[in-house]
C-alpha cells in the first residue's frame, strides 16, 4: 500500500524513470521502463535485482555483448499476421538485424560457465526455450536464413531471389546501359553545338533520362521537354531517339516491382507461422534493452545491489540520493553520504536540526532509495548495506493544501496522519516531514506527541523531522524511539548535511538569526522572551556537541597511545621471558660443571690420602701433594661463586654445641640454609627445611639455638615507602576542568591542581572551561598560567567547541 496516490512524483522516482528511458536503446525498453512498479514480494525483488546486478558486471567486464539493433518491429509482425498482406523490404531488413541481435545474446550466454550470470541465463531459459536443429542454431534460424535469402545487407531483395526478377534486372542493366550511351553521344552533339554548357552532364526527370538544354535551344534538338528549371533558363529534354529505350526501362522497372512484391509475399508467408514465436523474442529483447539500461543508470549513480532481507529493517551506509548525486556530479561536487539505521529497538528516529540543515533531502533520500530497492533496481548505498521490504511506504512530505478542498497546510498534514494511524503496522515504513507544523506550536506539539504515541504503538518503522522540543525529550523517554540531529558549523552557522543518531539537534534559530543581519537587540530580546529553559536546553546540547567532539579527539588519542604501551608491553614480555630462560640456562650449566669439579675434587683428595699412606709421609711427595690440593682449593672457591649465584648470601650464625637430637634446629655446614629435625637413623638425619624434607648426613649439619632460628627465620619488616602510584594517576586525570561558577581563589587552586598532574605526566595538552562571562576569569586564569615556565601559549577553543569560553594550554 502507498499513500499518497502521487508518491512516485513527491519522491521524484518519476525522474528516475525518465533517466532510465534515456538509457534505453529502443521502444522496446522503453516499454518496459513505463511498467516499472512498486512490489513486496521479496522473491520477486530479489531477482530482478540479482538481474541489473548481473548485467552490470557484463557492462563493466565484457567487451563483446551485443549493444545495436535493438529494434523493434511489433508493426512489421502485425502486417505479417494478416493473411494476404505482406511485410516490405526494410521492415524485413530491420527483423533480419534484431534476429541477428537476439542470437548473438544467445550466443553470449552458452558460452559463459553455469555459474556466471545466473539469472540472466535463467531468463534466457525461460524466455527462449531453445530448439537443436543443423549446426546448433536456435529456432528461428531458419527464419533468419530464408530472410537473408532474400534480403541483401543493403535492405534490398537479392537480384537471385527468383529467376524472373534475376532476368528482368539483367535486361533492365542492359537496357540502361545502352541509353546512356546512346545519350552521351547526343550531348557530346549539343555541347559541341553550343547549346548547353560544358559543365552540364546527363540527369532524371520522372524516372526517365534526359539532358539539360539552354531554353533557347529546346526547339532545335526533338524530343519531348519534362521539365524547365525554377528561372525557366534550362528545359530537360528527353530526345525522340531514346523514346522508345525510356518506355522500355519504365516497363521492365514496373515488372520489377510486381515480382518484388511477389517474393515479398513469399516470405511473409514463411514467417507468418513464427510470428508467435517472434513476438516473444522480441519481447525478450525489450527485457534485455530494459535491464541494460537499469544497469546502465546504477553505474551513473554509483549503484550497487545490498543485502536485500525478508523483514522490517534497515542498515544503510553511504547512502545518496541519486537524482542529486547526478546533479552534483555534473557540478563536480560530492554529496554528503547518509548512514541510518532502523531496527525493532529503534524503529522511529525524530530528527532535528536547522531549517535548511538537510532534513528533508535526508527524509526523500530514504524514500527513494526504499522505492527503488522495492522496485527492483540497484540503489546507491554501500553493498554491505541491508534493505528490508515493506509492504506500505506511507509520506507526508511538502505542503498539500487545496483551494477546491478546503484544506490548509495543517489540515492536509492532518487528514495523512489519520491515514498513517488507521493503516501503520508492523510492516509500514511511514516519513514525515516538520511533524506538527502549521497551527500554535503548544498545540500543535502536543497533537503530534499523541500521533506519535499512536505510530510506536503500531510497531511500524519511521522517521521523522521536526523541530519540538517535546517530541525530542518523547524519543529520549520512550523505547522504539531515538533522537537524532543534523550536524551544524556552529562557527561558521552552515549545515554540514551529515545524520547524527543519538542525540537531539538544535534549531540554531537565534544564531541564524544574527548571522542574517537580525539586529542584537532584537535577538536579545527574543531570548528573553523564549525563557531560560528553552535557552538552556539548546545551549546545553551545543555543550554536549562540543564535548562530544573533544572527547572523540582525546579517545582516538588515547587509544593509540594505549597501543603503543601494549605493544611496548609485548615486547618487555618477550624479552623478559627470553632473559629468564638464558638465566636458568646458565644456572643449570653452572651446576653441572660445579658437580664436575667436586667429584673430580673428592677423587684428588683420596689419590692424595693414599699415595702419603704409600710414601710413608715422605716430605718431598707429601709437598707435592699439598701443592695439587692447593691448586683443587683455588677451583673450589670458583665452585663457591657459582653456588653464590644460585643461592644469596646469608648472614654468619654461631653453631650452638651439644648433640643433635629430633626437634633441634640444624643448618648445614657451609650454608645459610636452616631447618627442623624430624628423625634420626644412625649417620642420616631427616630434615624438614620449609616445606622440603630431605635426608642429610649427620656430619654435615650444626645445631642452632631456638632464638638463632626464629631471628634466621623471621620476615624483615621494612619501612614502606610513601610515593604517587602513577598508574592510577594516569587512569584517574582528566585533561579537562570545568571552573564555570567558582570563585577566582577557588579557580586557582584547581589550575595548580591539574597543572601539577599535567606536568608529572607529561601531557601535551590541556582544556580549562572558564566561560565567556564578561572575560575576568578567563584574565586571571591566563595571566597565572604565565607563571609556569613549562607552559608553551595559550589559545580560544575552536568557536564550535567553546570559543572564548575555553582556554587551550599547550605544554611544552
Amino acid at each position: 500500500m502507498l499513500y499518497p496516490q502521487n508518491i512516485e512524483q513527491k519522491l521524484g522516482f518519476d525522474k528516475i524513470r525518465e533517466h532510465i528511458a534515456e538509457e534505453c536503446v529502443s521502444s522496446l525498453g522503453r516499454a518496459f521502463v513505463e511498467k516499472i512498479r512498486f512490489s513486496d514480494d521479496f522473491k520477486i525483488i530479489d531477482r530482478l535485482i540479482r538481474q541489473a546486478a548481473e548485467f552490470k558486471l557484463i557492462l563493466q567486464t565484457e567487451s563483446d555483448f551485443p549493444e545495436q539493433n535493438y529494434i523493434d518491429v511489433s508493426e512489421a509482425l502485425s502486417r505479417a499476421a494478416i493473411e494476404g498482406a505482406f511485410v516490405s523490404e526494410e521492415q524485413f531488413f530491420e527483423i533480419k538485424l534484431s534476429l541477428r541481435t537476439i542470437q548473438q545474446i544467445i550466443h553470449f550466454f552458452k558460452l559463459k560457465e553455469e555459474t556466471i550470470y545466473p539469472e540472466l541465463k535463467t531468463l534466457v531459459k525461460n524466455s527462449l526455450p531453445i530448439v537443436e536443429g543443423k549446426g546448433g542454431v536456435d529456432g528461428w534460424a531458419t527464419v533468419i536464413s530464408q530472410i537473408d535469402k532474400i534480403i541483401d545487407e543493403r535492405g534490398k531483395v537479392r537480384d537471385n531471389a527468383s529467376p524472373e526478377l534475376q532476368d528482368i534486372r539483367r535486361r533492365l542493366i542492359s537496357e540502361q546501359s545502352d541509353l546512356r550511351k546512346t545519350l552521351e553521344r547526343i550531348l557530346r552533339t549539343v555541347r559541341n553545338s553550343g547549346w548547353i554548357g560544358d559543365e552540364m552532364s546527363l540527369t532524371i526527370r520522372d524516372g526517365r533520362m534526359v539532358i539539360p538544354i539552354l531554353s533557347e535551344h529546346k526547339r532545335k534538338l526533338k524530343g519531348f521537354v519534362h521539365d524547365e528549371s525554377a528561372t525557366g533558363q534550362m528545359a530537360f529534354v528527353e530526345p525522340a531517339e531514346v523514346l522508345e529505350a525510356n518506355n522500355e526501362i519504365r516497363e521492365l522497372e514496373a515488372r520489377e516491382r510486381r515480382e518484388i512484391v511477389k517474393i515479398l509475399e513469399r516470405l511473409t508467408d514463411f514467417v507468418r507461422p513464427h510470428v508467435p514465436a517472434l513476438r516473444k523474442a522480441y519481447l525478450f529483447l525489450g527485457i534485455i534493452d530494459f535491464i541494460r539500461a537499469k544497469a546502465k543508470f546504477a553505474l551513473n549513480i554509483d549503484a550497487t545491489a545490498p543485502l536485500l532481507v525478508e523483514s522490517q529493517a534497515l542498515e544503510w551506509y553511504r547512502a545518496k540520493h541519486p537524482l542529486l548525486f547526478l546533479s552534483f556530479k555534473k557540478q563536480g561536487k560530492s554529496v554528503i553520504p547518509l548512514g541510518i539505521k532502523l531496527e525493532k529497538d529503534n524503529r522511529i528516529i525524530l530528527v532535528s536540526g536547522p531549517n535548511a540543515g538537510g532534513k528533508s533531502v535526508m527524509l526523500k533520500t530514504i524514500g527513494l532509495v526504499q522505492y527503488m530497492a522495492q522496485c527492483g533496481l540497484l540503489v546507491p548505498v554501500s553493498p554491505d548495506s541491508k534493505v528490508g521490504v515493506f509492504k506500505n511506504i506511507f509520506i507526508d512530505i511538502g505542503d498539500e493544501q487545496s483551494i477546491e478542498n478546503d484544506l490548509s497546510t495543517y489540515s492536509s498534514h492532518l487528514t495523512n496522519m489519520k491515514y498513517f494511524v488507521n493503516f501503520a503496522n508492523k510492516n509500514t515504513l511511514f516519513l514525515i516531514d516538520e511533524f506538527g507544523t502549521g497551527t500554535e506550536p503548544s498545540l500543535g506539539g502536543a497533537i503530534a506527541e499523541s500521533i506519535l504515541e499512536q505510530l510506536l504503538k503500531s510497531n511500524a518503522h519511521g522517521v521523522v523531522n521536526t523541530h519540538y522540543t517535546n517530541l525530542k525529550v518523547f524519543a529520549d523517554k520512550n523505547a522504539g524511539t531515538v533522537n537524532g540531529a543534523m550536524k551544524f558549523d556552529a562557527e561558521h552557522l552552515e549545515p554540514l548535511y551529515e545524520l547524527e543518531i543519538g542525540k537531539p539537534g538544535s534549531s540554531f534559530a537565534l544564531e541564524v538569526a544574527q548571522k542574517i543581519g537580525l539586529s542584537k537587540q532584537i535577538v536579545d530580546n527574543a531570548k528573553r522572551k523564549l525563557g531560560s529553559q528553552q535557552i538552556d536546553f539548546e545551549k546545553l546540547i551545543k555543550e554536549l556537541e562540543i564535548e562530544k567532539k573533544v572527547f572523540s579527539e582525546k579517545n582516538k588519542e588515547f587509544i593509540e597511545k594505549n597501543q603503543k604501551l601494549t605493544n611496548t608491553l609485548e615486547q618487555y614480555t618477550g624479552l623478559k621471558n627470553f632473559l629468564d630462560t638464558e638465566k636458568k640456562k646458565i644456572l643449570n650449566e653452572a651446576k653441572a660443571q660445579a658437580k664436575e669439579l667436586l667429584k673430580e675434587a673428592n677423587r684428588k683428595i683420596e689419590n692424595t690420602i693414599r699415595e702419603i699412606k704409600e710414601g710413608k709421609a715422605e716430605k718431598d711427595a707429601t709437598k707435592i701433594l699439598r701443592q695439587e690440593l692447593q691448586t683443587f682449593q683455588e677451583q673450589e672457591l670458583k665452585l663457591q661463586k657459582v653456588e653464590e649465584i644460585k643461592q644469596p648470601v646469608g648472614e654468619e650464625w654461631e653453631a650452638s654445641n651439644g648433640e643433635i637430637s629430633v626437634k633441634d634446629f640444624v643448618r648445614i655446614k657451609g650454608q645459610s640454609t636452616i631447618g627442623e629435625v624430624i628423625a634420626l637413623r644412625g649417620k642420616d638425619v631427616e630434615v624438614a627445611i620449609g616445606d622440603l624434607k630431605t635426608n642429610i648426613k649427620l656430619n654435615r649439619l650444626e645445631k642452632m639455638s631456638k632464638k638463632e632460628y626464629k631471628e634466621a627465620t623471621k620476615e624483615v619488616v621494612r619501612p614502606k615507602l610513601s610515593g604517587i602510584d602513577m598508574n592510577e594517576k594516569m587512569q584517574n586525570f582528566s585533561f579537562n576542568v570545568d571552573l564555570r561558577g567558582k570563585r577566582s581563589e577557588e579557580a586557582l587552586g584547581e589550575v595548580d591542581s591539574l597543572m601539577n598532574d599535567a606536568i608529572m605526566l607529561g601531557y601535551p595538552e590541556l582544556r580549562i572551561v572558564h566561560g565567556k562571562g564578561d572575560g575576568i576569569l578567563r584574565t586571571l586564569i591566563r595571566q597565572h598560567l604565565r607563571t609556569y615556565k613549562q607552559v608553551a601559549g595559550t589559545t580560544d577553543e575552536h568557536a564550535d567547541r567553546g570559543g572564548q569560553g575555553v582556554t587551550i594550554v599547550k605544554m611544552k
